[in-house]
């Protein structure tokens, strides 16, 4: 870290252990990213009620080039928070997820989901076995009866709308895994 780990005690009785311990989690958080210029860490007893416990709210601000990440542990629903090391650990396990999501974002890491390519069925040949969809962008694409998902090959019309995978085939690109999406788009 490029300046001085901040650590702020409210209504928490200062002791060494509970100081050492946050010493050593947000250490361990520049094992997740080396990019770490700033950290503070915040422990607050919320309530003394004697009864049901004391619950802590901690909340740890970490400053990484672009952005500012904050973990916010509120004890609302979780008793667990009754105990000050259990907040801690809860509340630096979620800002150690909040860094790998960070270093996967800069690394370009980040898993993207691939859309299939839309269009509708344009010709059926039941017979053969075998239909063409017309792509959005105009291409005709040949497709064969077990490439239908669910084997509804037999339930297909003209016009229907349908997402696929395009693979190039021996005779050209042909689609795979065809999913029917909805009913007649247009005139046939």
């Amino acid at each position: 870290m490029q300046i001085p780990l901040e650590i702020t005690f409210r209504n928490v009785d200062h002791s060494v252990a509970l100081d050492a311990r946050v010493r050593t989690l947000a250490n361990k958080l520049e094992r997740y990213c080396d990019h770490i210029t700033r950290c503070r860490v915040v422990v607050e007893q919320l309530h003394r009620h004697h009864q049901h416990g004391n619950h802590y709210h901690v909340r740890i601000d970490v400053t990484v080039p672009t952005q500012e990440l904050v973990a916010n542990r509120e004890p609302a629903g979780n008793h667990a928070h009754v105990d000050v090391y259990v907040a801690l650990r809860d509340a630096f396990d979620a800002m150690r997820r909040q860094l790998q999501d960070y270093r996967q974002r800069q690394r370009g890491e980040v898993k993207t989901h691939v859309t299939l390519p839309d269009g509708h069925v344009a010709e059926l040949y039941p017979k053969k076995d075998f239909g063409r969809i017309t792509t959005v962008d105009g291409r005709l694409i040949y497709f064969h009866r077990n490439s239908v998902i669910e084997g509804n090959f037999d339930a297909l019309t003209t016009g229907d709308e349908v997402e696929f995978s395009e693979e190039l085939g021996d005779e050209g690109p042909q689609a795979s895994a065809v999913r029917i999406t909805g009913r007649r788009t247009g005139d046939d």
